[in-house]
C-alpha cells in the first residue's frame, strides 16, 4: 500500500502543469489555447521568453527527481520505475488542465539523473543533437527508443524496466498529442511518432518536447 501511495503521489507531482502556470501568471495566457496548444517548455518560451522557461524547466526536472526519490527508501526498482513513469504521465496528461500536458521529456531527465543518470546522457543528447539539427523531434524520438536497451545493458533487468517506464508514456504522448489529428491513418500517426508532429500541418514547428 505503501508503494502505491508513492506511485500516486508521484503522478500529483508530475501532474503540477508549472508551464502554463507561468504562462498564466507572466503572461495572462493559457498554453492549451495558443500556437501548437502544447503545454510545454517551447510553448511558454514563445509566450514569455527564456526566464519563466528556465525556471519552469527545472521545476520539471525536479518533479521526476522528486518521484524516485520517493521511493527511494523503499529501495525497489519495481517502485521507483512505475513512480517515474507516474510522474511523466502526470505532466503529459495533467487533470489539473484537462488532461492536457507536455511531452515529458524535462521530468523524464530529472528522474533518470536521481536515479539512473546515463539515462539523462541519452536523452539530452537526442534532444541537443535534434535541436543543432533543426530536428528536435527525430532526435528526441532516437534517444527515447535507445534508454530502455542502453540502461538494460548497464543496470540489467532494472535498468531495462526504468528505460521502458519512462518511454511509454513519452511515445504514447508523441502519437496521441493533446488533439486528434486532423486525417487519422497510418502515415499521420507515424509522423506523429517520428516527427511528433501532423504531417498535413506544415506550419506546426519543431520543438513542442518538453
Amino acid at each position: 500500500m505503501a508503494a502505491v501511495g508513492v506511485v500516486l503521489a508521484s503522478y500529483l507531482i508530475g501532474a503540477i502543469p508549472f508551464a502554463n502556470l507561468f504562462a498564466h501568471k507572466t503572461h495572462g495566457v493559457d498554453l492549451r489555447t495558443v500556437g501548437t496548444k502544447t503545454v510545454s517548455g517551447t510553448s511558454l518560451y514563445n509566450v514569455a521568453g527564456f526566464g519563466p522557461l528556465a525556471i519552469s524547466g527545472v521545476l520539471d526536472l525536479c518533479k521526476g527527481a522528486a518521484a524516485v526519490l520517493l521511493a527511494g527508501r523503499f529501495d525497489h526498482p519495481v517502485t521507483a520505475a512505475l513512480a517515474a513513469a507516474a510522474a511523466v504521465a502526470g505532466h503529459n496528461w495533467s487533470p489539473f488542465i484537462g488532461g492536457a500536458g507536455g511531452r515529458g521529456v524535462g521530468v523524464s531527465l530529472g528522474a533518470s539523473a536521481a536515479y539512473m543518470w546515463p539515462g539523462t546522457v541519452v536523452l539530452g543528447s537526442g534532444l541537443a543533437v535534434g535541436r543543432l539539427a533543426s530536428r528536435t523531434g527525430i532526435g528526441c524520438f532516437v534517444a527515447q527508443v535507445a534508454i530502455a536497451p542502453v540502461l538494460g545493458m548497464i543496470y540489467g533487468g532494472k535498468g531495462l524496466l526504468f528505460g521502458l517506464c519512462l518511454t511509454i508514456p513519452m511515445l504514447v504522448k508523441r502519437v496521441l498529442g493533446n488533439e486528434a489529428p486532423a486525417r487519422r491513418d497510418g502515415r499521420m500517426y507515424l509522423s506523429r511518432l517520428l516527427f511528433d508532429r501532423d504531417a498535413l500541418s506544415s506550419s506546426m514547428p519543431e520543438g513542442d518536447r518538453a
